[in-house]
């Protein structure tokens, strides 16, 4: 269905042995993640992250109680709106399809706001989301890997996992990500405050709608997308759709096909392991796209280019097409 063309690639996350004229592809691999001989996905612990369940707690508590008091169909706009800005700006198309896989390029500056909309979203910093994410990736990528990075506790367990732990392996592998990343005084100033980056938005939403519009585009906001990723996150590694099939690899990613449009296409989680380099997420007929449709209405604008596609992408050993139309 899609054709491999070495000469367009322009993703380095797979590791290539050329012999002449020769490109034999060995397999897919993050270059920001350095393995040792003693590196490990499976053993390890679950241990509680006083930071990460404070901050998630406090903004439920807000949620629930404040959401309750406040109720208003202004209020209500206010979550929608925001919540939809946040997660195809930010968390799908800046700190996703961007930051962490380089699939299209666009001015530094959209990138530096799109991920900022990313940080809004309340998961962590640009760092911290991208070492999370190649974290679980390599993780999931190897024979075995720990229940942490599959999801393969009993629902309510994986929940408090998620959303109040994190895992530490006993022989995890480095991450190291990229220079020109680690010396960028933007980025590190985003991670350094990623939670004080509420407060300048929940300022501005005082100002113009009082403490209603603070707690439903701020407190509710931030719990719903919170609970979203993990949601999301859970059913897409359990069970679902699946064209493509990652031989060798302890976990497989499955689509959900109906909640592609509020994760913006990220819901295309077996698309999305297939081909990781991808702008797009939807490949098929029928699988919606909202993140790709603004992509390309960027790229109408002259705001992004070199959208990258599974055709652009070397063609790799380990993955099995399971249908084809």
């Amino acid at each position: 269905m899609f054709g491999c063309n070495p000469s367009l690639n322009h993703d380095k996350s797979y590791q290539m042995i050329t012999h002449s004229a020769e490109v034999r592809l060995v397999a897919y691999r993050n270059e920001r993640i350095v393995e040792t001989e003693l590196s490990d996905a499976k053993n390890g612990k679950v241990v509680w992250s006083p930071k990460k369940s404070i901050w998630v707690t406090v903004m439920y508590i807000g949620a629930v109680m404040g959401g309750v008091l406040t109720f208003s169909i202004e209020a209500l706009v206010v979550f929608v709106s925001t919540m939809l800005v946040t997660l195809c700006l930010g968390h799908s198309l800046g700190m996703h399809r961007k930051l962490i896989h380089q699939s299209y390029g666009c001015p530094r500056w959209l990138e530096y706001v799109n991920v900022h909309l990313g940080v809004l979203v309340g998961l962590a910093g640009p760092r911290g989301m991208m070492q999370t994410h190649d974290m679980r990736d390599w993780a999931q990528r190897q024979s075995e890997c720990h229940d942490y990075f599959s999801h393969q506790q009993p629902m309510l367990i994986d929940a408090f996992w998620q959303l109040h732990c994190e895992v530490e392996l006993d022989n995890p592998p480095i991450f190291k990500p990229e220079l020109s990343f680690e010396n960028d005084v933007v980025y590190r100033w985003m991670e350094k405050s990623w939670m004080w980056q509420q407060l300048p938005w929940a300022i501005v939403l005082f100002v113009a709608g009082g403490i209603p519009w603070v707690i439903w585009g701020i407190c509710v906001r931030v719990a719903v997308c919170v609970t979203g990723h993990w949601l999301i996150g859970y059913f897409a590694h359990n069970e679902g759709d699946r064209d493509w099939k990652v031989e060798g690899a302890a976990v497989q990613g499955f689509n959900i096909r109906f909640c592609s449009l509020i994760t913006m296409g990220e819901s295309w989680h077996n698309n999305h392991h297939a081909f990781p380099g991808s702008a797009l997420l939807g490949l098929e007929k029928g699988q919606a796209d909202p993140g790709w449709w603004v992509l390309l209405f960027f790229q109408k604008l002259g705001l992004t280019w070199e959208l990258k596609l599974p055709k652009n992408l070397p063609e790799r050993q380990e993955l099995v097409a399971l249908k084809r139309t």
